[in-house]
């Protein structure tokens, strides 16, 4: 998360981002968003026609021909499909981490998205209103997370065809919830920007809360209970490459066209990973099983009158 400020210069960041504060003459209200699609969670099974499973303890990495333990995070969790780490019950989907030894692990919990193991699509989603209840485990190395990723990854792998994190957190700090946007080339000239919303006094995010993105052509808005924290709208991507790794554009005809990556259909993510770069690793505090609880997904339409996107000024340009 901290690489943007290796690859972006601030100062002019400060100069190209008020630009893009008036991208949209008009957002939609709240009367405005028709839902689409939804799942409550009401029957007794995980529907199969919405949810997929990732399992295991990481992935192969065909651009460098190596496997990519811990999921690229150091993560120390195995993700498997069984009752015990994700069911339906009494209307919740839970999805529990357990301390457990489980395959070379000491950890198990569970991936659910809605896009096939075989890359083929569940559901999925460009622009929109977005919205998961959900509460979320504490204690200290639990790292629950509500995202999206590209159905397809049409201007290279992560992160050059983009990332969504509708919501992650550390279970230590469970006043604190994190919304970002990753971006920019294939690792490790990726970038990200991200927005901490520290919640109302007295309140934590293990009880229920309401979390949203509103997703337009050039803009993201993050929401906590129907509370506006963040409003994301400057980005880039680029497909440029030095040998497998991502390289950052030298011109303006190496980026892609804006509003690249985030213009394509993207699928939901839901986990809870042990362990990692961004929550560090359990301690003797830690206390497992740790659940989070999703009461329902809805995904909105605007009805609204299409405003025309307002290309700003520097859109498109090279962000340093």
């Amino acid at each position: 998360m901290q690489l943007i400020r290796l690859l972006v210069c601030s100062l002019c960041l400060v100069a190209i981002t008020p630009a893009y504060n008036s991208l949209f003459a008009q957002q939609p209200s709240a009367n405005d968003w028709k839902l689409k699609w939804s799942d409550e969670f009401d029957d007794t099974q995980i529907n199969p026609k919405h949810w997929d499973f990732d399992l295991g303890d990481g992935f192969y990495n065909y651009d460098a021909n190596q496997w990519i333990g811990g999921w690229g995070n150091n993560e120390l969790q195995n993700y498997t499909d069984r009752p015990i780490n994700a069911k339906i019950k009494d209307g919740r989907l839970l999805i529990t981490a357990q301390k457990e030894s489980y395959q070379g692990r000491g950890y198990t919990s569970a991936r659910l998205k809605s896009r096939a193991r075989d890359g083929s699509p569940l559901i999925n989603q460009l622009y929109g209103r977005i919205e998961v209840k959900a509460k979320l485990p504490v204690g200290q190395g639990i790292w629950p997370a509500i995202w999206m990723l590209p159905q397809e990854e049409t201007y290279g792998t992560w992160a050059a065809s983009g990332e969504i994190d509708i919501l992650e957190a550390k279970g230590q700090e469970p006043g604190k919830i994190h919304g970002t946007i990753h971006y920019g080339s294939r690792w490790p000239a990726n970038a990200s920007s991200t927005k901490v919303y520290d919640l109302p006094s007295g309140q934590t995010f293990a009880d229920f809360h309401t979390y949203a993105i509103e997703w337009e052509p050039g803009e993201i808005r993050w929401y906590c209970d129907n509370v506006l924290y963040s409003k994301q709208n400057f980005w880039w991507s680029t497909s440029l490459l030095d040998g497998n790794q991502g390289r950052r554009p030298a011109k303006e005809s190496d980026l892609n066209p804006w509003p690249a990556p985030f213009d394509k259909p993207f699928y939901f993510v839901f986990n809870i990973a042990v362990g990692g770069n961004f929550a560090g690793v359990p301690n003797a505090s830690t206390t497992f099983p740790a659940t989070m609880e999703i009461d329902y997904i809805r995904v909105y339409e605007s009805t609204a009158v299409e405003a025309k996107t307002v290309k700003p000024r520097g859109a498109g340009k090279l962000p340093w």
